[in-house]
């Protein structure tokens, strides 16, 4: 099963429904993955997540990084 990814203003971010919740991992470039240390809450639904994902860290957004795009 893949599992969606996203670009999160240039920061790589897998998204897995586990049971009724979401966890998010941050990917790192050697392709590890670790807790996100943020909530997802269970009634986003997935096609739901980019924009969800965008609300959170549109704080993060700079000119060369300026969105949310699932690449996975």
């Amino acid at each position: 099963m893949t599992h969606p990814r996203f670009n999160v203003f240039g920061r790589i971010v897998e998204v897995r429904r586990e049971g009724a919740l979401w966890q998010a991992y941050r990917v790192g470039s050697d392709g590890k993955r670790t807790p996100s240390g943020f909530v997802i809450p269970d009634f986003v639904e997935e096609h739901e997540l980019a924009q969800f994902l965008e609300d959170l860290f549109h704080e993060s957004a700079s000119p060369h990084n300026g969105d949310v795009h699932r690449i996975a």
